[in-house]
């Protein structure tokens, strides 16, 4: 069993995410959850892959529940957008629930690249 010596960079590294979220803006904090939550989709897809399945499953919860946060955090007084966008993140944790049932990563890419597209299309929206 070796031994894993702590990064020197690591509380330099936690210091700097936390002040990333602090001082970022709401359209900017959507951005991080979306790439938190592909983040863990695509270390679900490997553990899946490596027949990891407790890791998968770890990994596969942590998305889910950031889109879950997604989800129930939707303003549905702003219409149309919300709707659609509800849809679309139950779609997502659907997808995830069988992908996990099935054991088939395949499910993950697919998530994975439509919450891609919905983080682009957030970035766009932030930077402005």
């Amino acid at each position: 069993m070796s031994m894993r010596t702590p990064s020197p960079y690591a509380p330099s590294h936690s210091a700097y995410r936390a002040n990333a979220v602090m001082t970022a803006s709401p359209g900017q904090l959507v951005v991080m959850l979306y790439d938190g939550a592909r983040r863990f989709l695509h270390q679900a897809s490997v553990a899946m892959g490596d027949r990891q399945r407790e890791l998968a499953h770890r990994k596969l919860s942590s998305a889910e529940d950031i889109v879950r946060h997604l989800r129930n955090t939707l303003d549905m007084e702003q219409g149309e957008v919300s709707v659609r966008l509800k849809a679309i993140y139950s779609f997502c944790l659907r997808q995830m629930s069988e992908a996990r049932l099935a054991q088939d990563p395949a499910k993950l890419t697919a998530v994975d690249r439509l919450l891609g597209q919905l983080r682009d299309s957030w970035n766009s929206i932030a930077a402005e």
